[in-house]
């Protein structure tokens, strides 16, 4: 009976873990996502310039920069669940003020929602190598597709919602309070479940003194890791905008960048449980490398034709590189500790070279109003990711 039980407790606990890994995770891009779509109508509404506009995308960027390793350092002081209770209620906080009215209040509100999130994408992976040991794999992938999922949704429908609700672009970005009050009941079902279950709670994570930042692995996967988010935020930022020049429709564009996140979905899912079974994956970072290449000279030559299928090519680029990217944080590592410390490096050093990318793409289009000076910049940084991406795809640990 006593068997029996403790199997059932088991069983309940798996289910908690893996909501708190599917509800969290959609919390780690709807929020900045949700922006693109309606940020004509805050542009007009506040009367933002073009720099104002791009600091929208950046400043969550770099809050994941300069506090990720923060975050690392400090996360064996609490458990992880209340770790990413904190990161929820601080994300819940900054979505609520960035909707108030006013230009400074949409600001600090960006500010709180980037270090919510950053708490997240910190956390999360050592919560999967911590609670999922065997299905690392498997785990990443429902990650990466429930980010992926409400992605998608933020990028389609946001200026639906802000029509049904009837507060127009509050109503947009003001939604994903909802999303973010669920995975904190999740969580605070877990910590309940395991006060009442005191056998069935996970080991808390280990110390480590490793000093990751001496880790040339480490180095190449951070440098990878922040080139892909460059490509992808760049093109998230400001999709709509060049599209816009290219003679496409407002909402048209909306759905283009819906087609990109529905695209990453199945990517997302099968690439982690695909890479994470091969000696290395350097024929993936070749494939990545060489998709996103095209993806900018479609752009280049093409503009606005094709532009569906232009997406898909992104979708695909980029859903194999964010997976090969959070996958190495748990492969490349030999315990929970480490795979924390990669994940706060890596996005501190990561999001550190991508917050810079929206604002230069964004300044190169003033230089050149034709875009392709901006995507000429886009290309640079396929090269570079392809040098870092290959090394970073050895079968080697970042404490080798």
């Amino acid at each position: 009976m006593k068997n029996e039980t403790r199997k059932n407790a088991s069983y309940v606990l798996m289910m908690i873990n893996v909501l708190v890994v599917i509800l969290v995770s959609s919390n780690l891009r709807s929020p900045i996502i949700s922006v693109s779509p309606v940020l004509t109508d805050i542009r007009n509404a506040l009367k933002l310039d073009s720099f104002q506009v791009s600091l929208l995308t950046s400043i969550p960027l770099f809050m994941f920069a300069t506090c990720s390793v923060l975050v690392s350092r400090f996360s064996h002081q609490f458990s992880i669940s209340r770790f990413l209770m904190y990161s929820l209620i601080i994300l819940s906080f900054g979505l609520f003020l960035r909707i108030t009215g006013s230009l400074w209040t949409l600001f600090a509100g960006s500010v709180f929602i980037g270090l919510g999130i950053c708490i997240g994408n910190v956390v999360t992976p050592g919560y999967i190598k911590n609670n999922f040991p065997k299905q690392i794999g498997l785990m990443i992938g429902i990650f990466a597709v429930s980010m992926n999922l409400t992605a998608a949704l933020a990028s389609g429908f946001s200026v639906r919602i802000g029509e049904w609700t009837g507060f127009g672009w509050r109503g947009s970005l003001g939604i994903w309070l909802v999303i973010a009050g669920l995975g904190l009941f999740v969580l605070i079902l877990e910590l309940i479940f395991n006060k009442k279950n005191p056998g069935q709670t996970k080991a808390a994570l280990s110390v480590s003194d490793f000093n990751m930042f001496k880790s040339a692995q480490a180095w190449n996967i951070s440098i990878f890791m922040g080139l892909q988010s460059l490509f992808y935020y760049c093109m998230m930022s400001w999709l709509p905008s060049f599209l816009t020049d290219y003679n496409m429709q407002g909402e048209s564009t909306g759905w283009v960048l819906c087609v990109i996140q529905i695209t990453m979905i199945p990517i997302t899912f099968c690439a982690p449980i695909i890479a994470g079974k091969m000696k290395d994956q350097r024929i993936l970072v070749v494939l990545i490398c060489v998709l996103m290449f095209a993806s900018t000279m479609m752009f280049v030559w093409l503009q606005s034709q094709w532009i569906y299928a232009n997406a898909m090519i992104i979708g695909i680029s980029n859903g194999l590189s964010f997976s090969l990217s959070i996958l190495f944080f748990s492969t490349r590592t030999k315990n929970s500790a480490n795979a924390v410390k990669i994940s706060g490096m890596a996005q501190s050093v990561g999001y550190l070279i991508a917050a810079f990318g929206p604002p230069v793409f964004g300044k190169l289009h003033d230089w050149d109003v034709s875009w392709k000076s901006s995507f000429y910049f886009l290309s640079f940084a396929v090269i570079l990711m392809f040098f870092f991406g290959m090394k970073a795809a050895r079968n080697k640990c970042v404490e080798d």
